[in-house]
């Protein structure tokens, strides 16, 4: 066994340091070996060369399941330095989708694209990496007037940001930085800290069992050559850089680039028939599987299929299914970190799921930790998290829930979160947070980010000194989640001979206590005048005798168990004042007395 995997830091590229002298993670205390147990994994293949194929894929034969991350990608990260970019953007050819203005690329979102249905408009770009002074020699792009890469927009819902997040691909043969051929730049405007990403992805290089991805803070010059741009370099502000995890990726990371490797989009590990069919299958759909899962790897989906039948048959044990098809290490430790670092945004995407090639395991792989330190911003917006907290989070995905209603699963997942909130304590985030706030600050606080961030920089230093207590009341709220029952779904109101006949699914409780339900409708998601009210409902309906004149009705549905803990359903209805209001679906009475539900496109 050995301790905490260190992680040295030193400048790698060109760098600057805002307000602060170089510092390692392990002058920052992370690279002590406290609390956290880990196993020798670095082969004498990754020390010599960085990379490898088999030797890390992970077999299923004993600890031979376990895989560990590359550490010599991490030696030279220094946290707080910043590297400098130079991207010159220019038109292109239609054959190329680079036939498209600057101003056109950042003027539409990912929505607008899937409306227009058309591909996310591209520009070519040479991207220059250097210091403050320009580009550097022997750096990326260095002495070239020619496009080396083609640059898009980036993100989902991050794309609707007037400040946008870039995806900018190298072309073949025109080089690699850091050994990437893509360049994720991300702004994380939604993220308070500006640094929550970044900050969990240089944590997981501490994490047994936990791949982790390379990240760089970077500042970012743009001079626009198409059609309106100004021709001169202008100031971007700062950017995030995270490696892009792709077959390239695995290969540096000591794993399989031959595998299996998906990107979660939206995905609850049910079977999905009509959508998740091998490519062979007549009417398999890559436009529609890929609205679940993103193909990163090898596009044989056999094994993929297999586990899933297998985690929704539950003539299968989970013990047999955890055996057969996951490394119980990793899956844990995966999702012990996002419960204690409140990224709740993981229960169903924002994740990959990587399988070598000669293996039948699946891994977890994070993405997008941006959503992390939920709490801190629900507590800084006066939010309420409703059910989305501890493991009643995970309840809607369907191989969390079988692993959840298995108590030795249960204790396997509480050993992990009790062995990490050691590790990651209120300290711990403190030392991580004095060096990445100053960063911020210094790039943050001033055009063109300035009027972009979410307060002044007395409120955002008040704000990042609330973020170092996180896992510890996460850690309480995993524990309280465990006493209440489950989240459920309210079935539509259904009209019933001249009666409302109202339906819900059961909750469940770990403790095997009695649960009982009370149901109300109401004219306005407040409930303070409820036109239905039934309490201390022991089964699963109830039949109203109200006849609803037409308009529109929300109906909510709480559970409470014999120690007067109480969950609300996992239905919610989204209010433009007050955002998503928990435990409450919305219908509408049509004209004709029929009943019509609000539905959410997740």
């Amino acid at each position: 066994m050995k301790g905490i995997k260190r992680l040295v830091c030193s400048i790698g590229l060109i760098c600057i340091a805002v307000g602060m002298s170089s510092c390692s993670i392990s002058d920052m205390g992370i690279g002590k070996n406290e609390g956290v147990d880990t196993e020798e994994a670095v082969t004498a293949d990754n020390e010599a060369e960085g990379l490898t194929g088999s030797d890390n894929a992970g077999s299923d034969t004993g600890n031979s399941k376990m895989i560990y991350d590359n550490d010599i990608l991490y030696e030279n990260q220094n946290p707080p330095s910043i590297v400098t970019m130079y991207l010159t953007v220019s038109g292109g050819n239609a054959s190329d989708n680079t036939n498209h203005t600057w101003t056109q690329v950042n003027s539409y979102s990912v929505y607008d694209y899937e409306y227009m249905g058309v591909d996310r408009y591209c520009v070519n770009g040479l991207l220059q990496v250097g210091d403050e002074n320009g580009p550097v020699m022997g750096e990326l792009g260095y002495g070239q007037n020619v496009p080396n890469a083609t640059v898009s927009i980036r993100g989902q819902s991050s794309s609707k940001n007037e400040q946008k997040n870039y995806k900018i691909t190298i072309k073949d043969n025109k080089g690699t930085w850091n050994n990437q051929k893509v360049i994720n730049l991300n702004k994380h405007v939604s993220d308070y800290s500006r640094f929550t990403n970044k900050l969990c992805y240089d944590l997981m290089t501490q994490i047994p069992d936990m791949i982790s991805l390379r990240t760089q803070f970077v500042h970012l010059y743009v001079k626009d050559m198409t059609e309106g741009g100004s021709g001169e370099f202008e100031d971007y502000g700062l950017y995030t850089q995270v490696e892009q995890l792709n077959k390239r990726a695995l290969k540096s990371h000591g794993l399989d680039n031959n595998g299996q490797l998906y990107k979660v989009n939206y995905f609850e590990f049910y079977r999905y028939p009509d959508v998740i069919r091998l490519k062979s299958d007549a009417d398999y759909d890559v436009g529609a599987f890929e609205e679940m899962l993103e193909i990163k790897g090898n596009d044989d989906h056999s094994k993929l299929i297999e586990m899933l039948e297998d985690v929704n048959d539950y003539s299968v044990s989970i013990d047999d299914i955890m055996d057969k098809w996951f490394c119980e290490d990793n899956l844990f430790s995966w999702l012990a970190f996002h419960i204690l670092m409140g990224n709740i945004d993981t229960q169903s995407r924002n994740v990959f799921l990587y399988s070598p090639l000669n293996s039948s395991t699946w891994y977890f792989i994070s993405w997008d930790n941006d959503g992390a330190f939920s709490t801190s911003r629900n507590a800084r917006n006066r939010d309420t998290a409703g059910w989305e907290t501890g493991v009643s989070n995970y309840w809607g995905n369907v191989l969390f829930r079988r692993i959840l209603l298995d108590s030795d699963m249960r204790q396997k997942l509480d050993d992990k979160i009790e062995e990490y909130v050691k590790f990651i304590d209120e300290e711990k985030l403190n030392e991580l947070i004095n060096v990445y706030a100053p960063v911020v600050e210094g790039y943050s606080f001033k055009e063109p980010d300035l009027e972009h961030m979410s307060f002044d920089i007395d409120g955002y230093r008040e704000y990042v000194k609330t973020m170092a207590k996180e896992t510890q009341l996460n850690y309480a709220s995993y524990k309280e989640s465990l006493t209440k029952p489950m989240p459920f779904y309210i079935g539509k109101p259904q009209p019933d001979d001249g009666k409302l006949k109202l339906i819900w699914d059961a909750s469940y409780d770990f403790d095997a206590e009695n649960v009982y339900y009370t149901v109300e409708i109401s004219d306005d998601y407040s409930f303070e005048n409820p036109v239905v009210k039934a309490e201390n409902l022991y089964v699963t309906e109830y039949t109203a005798d109200v006849l609803l004149e037409p308009g529109q009705y929300f109906i909510k549905v709480m559970a409470r168990n014999e120690s007067g803990m109480e969950q609300s359903a996992f239905d919610y209805y989204l209010s433009n004042r007050n955002g998503r209001i928990y435990g409450v679906k919305c219908f509408y009475v049509m004209p004709d007395g029929s009943i019509e539900e609000d539905i959410y496109e997740e």
